[in-house]
């Protein structure tokens, strides 16, 4: 990916705020305004000094006071204003880039989201255009302020005594060169490494929360999820080796801001008396200078957080950058309607992104309208990789598949949806009622639908226990489904979704025995003249299929009906042995 440059990132900005990007010109302005506007009263504050030091019209005090102390509100109106042109483009721009991001994760293919893993998208989606709102509300007005203030500041320091002036800038330039030492092209990749460390986490905490049940059902720990472990341990020695590697650079830099007064006191053993100055001048210049100088300090400071607010910044459009640029699934100029459901794989390869071998490589199967198969083989072996390719999660890398006759590139992304309903093992349902829960696979249909639909799924003893019934609120008021449960509501929404096509991962991996029961009744009153594809590692719910696809390293290495394959001495018969064997194991008396 280009790293963007110059001001790439503020053309970006303009871009995504639109007909309000003036406004973020007007802000900056304003800033600018106030930060010089900041300054006049410390000229007011050499007069008042002036005038205390050679005893001359004592009354101008109070009036030059008073000038200051208007000048003083002035600015804070001045900058209170800046601000609200920056927020107002600034939500404007997050809300922009939130609506494009959002725009563009609806086209992309299912599997991104196994690549990419959920964390780091919603951390894109929410801190990325979040940073990006903050700079341009906060940071960008500072950073006006945090250029204006130093030339002003150089005015004022070299106006009245330049000797004065320039042993005062000295510990500045110091400063200003270990400052600049941590930024640059290297602080630009470690800042980009930072929150792609955060990224992880985020990620990898996500998927070790979803499998806290499994961790407190086996009695594991934290270990158990050695991923997540290493991306916390990764980012401890990140932060660590960070920190020391700019600790010289921090020291060097805080040192020298901090020492502005060091250096007054040796420029005042140096000049003083050396040029016939007056005492009450000598007394001036201290004063004065001593007041003024450590503003420096605060410009100085200012500048390094804004040059790390403007990194964070580039980093926050690189990365929404990297959302935008993935290439969403493409459809034909002309999509094509399927003429009947029987699926055809044609000598289908895929290999996941990083992967040194495919995960599914030449793959052929026909599955006839109204055929229930069932793909078995070990862990890794292709099962879920084919059923995901069939409902285009990804695009398969060589090639084809086909419903009724037609590539399902060709076909409308939207219909294709429609054509197929996913069961998938591990369900989710979402806080709302459980009609609104079984109303995401068809919006529009009524009350009496989704009854029918809940009747079929075997869910009516569910409805039974809620106070509410359908209109129950999953989650309120101490109201939770078991794993079978939720399962088979899942099912209810496949059920009223009514898609020739069904797809059934693990439907019943984390079902009780009555749950399993209840589910396989619902399972056949579902697959009614429907076109079904079952993934199972329990094989005795794959033993009424039609035919049994055996997946072994990516391949079908077997196939037929369950009598069939057991009369083959082969890696069926043997998984359907082991299984037998496990399901009559019993504790010995």
């Amino acid at each position: 990916m280009d790293k963007f440059k110059n001001r790439e990132h503020i053309n970006i900005i303009k871009a995504y705020a639109g007909r309000h990007k003036n406004l973020i010109l007007l802000g900056r302005i304003l800033a600018g305004i106030s930060a010089v506007l900041s300054l006049i009263p410390y000229y007011l504050l050499w007069k008042i000094l002036k005038i205390a030091s050679e005893g001359s019209d004592p009354t101008m005090i109070k009036t030059y006071a008073w000038q200051a102390v208007a000048l003083t509100v002035l600015t804070l109106l001045v900058y209170i204003a800046a601000l609200l042109c920056t927020h107002v483009a600034a939500f404007r721009v997050q809300a922009n880039m939130r609506r494009s991001l959002m725009k563009r994760i609806l086209t992309l293919p299912l599997g991104v989201f196994d690549d990419e893993g959920t964390g780091k998208i919603r951390r894109i989606v929410n801190d990325s255009t979040a940073a990006t709102e903050t700079y341009i509300a906060h940071n960008l007005p500072d950073k006006t302020v945090a250029a204006v203030t130093p030339v002003g500041l150089c005015i004022l320091i070299f106006a009245f005594n330049w000797k004065f002036g320039l042993f005062c800038m000295i510990p500045a330039v110091l400063g200003f060169i270990g400052m600049m030492s941590m930024m640059g092209k290297g602080m630009q990749e470690k800042m980009a490494e930072y929150q792609t460390a955060l990224e992880k986490m985020s990620s990898e905490a996500t998927e070790y929360v979803r499998g806290i049940p499994v961790v407190k059902t086996f009695g594991q720990t934290v270990h158990s999820f050695s991923r997540f472990k290493k991306t916390i341990d990764d980012y401890g020695k990140w932060t660590t080796d960070y920190t020391i590697a700019l600790r010289k650079s921090m020291i060097a830099f805080m040192t020298c801001i901090n020492s502005i007064f060091l250096f007054i006191i040796l420029a005042a053993y140096l000049f003083i008396g050396t040029d016939n100055m007056p005492a009450s001048s000598d007394i001036l210049n201290i004063m004065y200078y001593i007041i003024v100088t450590p503003l420096i300090t605060v410009a100085l400071t200012k500048v390094a957080y804004s040059g790390e607010a403007e990194m964070t910044l580039i980093d926050a459009l690189e990365r929404v950058k990297s959302v935008l640029d993935i290439e969403p699934l493409k459809t034909g100029d002309d999509p094509k309607e399927p003429e009947g459901f029987t699926l055809e794989l044609k000598n289908v390869t895929y290999r996941y992104k990083d992967n040194a071998a495919d995960a599914v490589k030449d793959v052929s199967a026909v599955i006839k309208q109204g055929e229930h198969v069932a793909f078995v083989g070990p862990s890794g072996s292709g099962k879920t990789t084919i059923c995901e390719l069939i409902a285009r999660f990804f695009d398969v890398k060589e090639g084809e598949i086909c419903i009724g006759g037609v590539n399902i590139k060709d076909i409308d992304q939207n219909r294709l949806m429609e054509m197929i309903s996913f069961v998938f093992q591990d369900s989710r349902l979402l806080k709302t009622s459980i009609l609104e829960n079984v109303r995401l696979s068809k919006p529009n249909a009524s009350e009496e639908e989704v009854m029918n639909a809940l009747k079929k799924a075997q869910c009516l003893d569910i409805l039974e226990k809620l106070p509410k019934g359908i209109h129950t609120v999953i989650g309120e008021k101490g109201t939770y489904l078991s794993g079978g449960e939720q399962q088979r509501i899942a099912i209810a929404r496949a059920v009223l979704k009514d898609a020739p096509i069904l797809i059934l991962d693990e439907a019943t991996a984390f079902a009780d025995p009555d749950n399993e029961a209840r589910v396989q009744e619902a399972f056949y009153e579902m697959s009614k003249g429907k076109t079904m594809i079952m993934i199972a590692h329990r094989l005795s719910t794959v033993t009424g299929a039609d035919r049994i696809y055996v997946m072994d390293k990516g391949s079908i290495c077997e196939e037929g009906s369950h009598k069939e394959l057991m009369k083959q001495d082969g890696l069926y018969r043997r998984m359907y042995s082991e299984y037998t064997r496990s399901i009559e194991w019993k504790v010995g008396a």
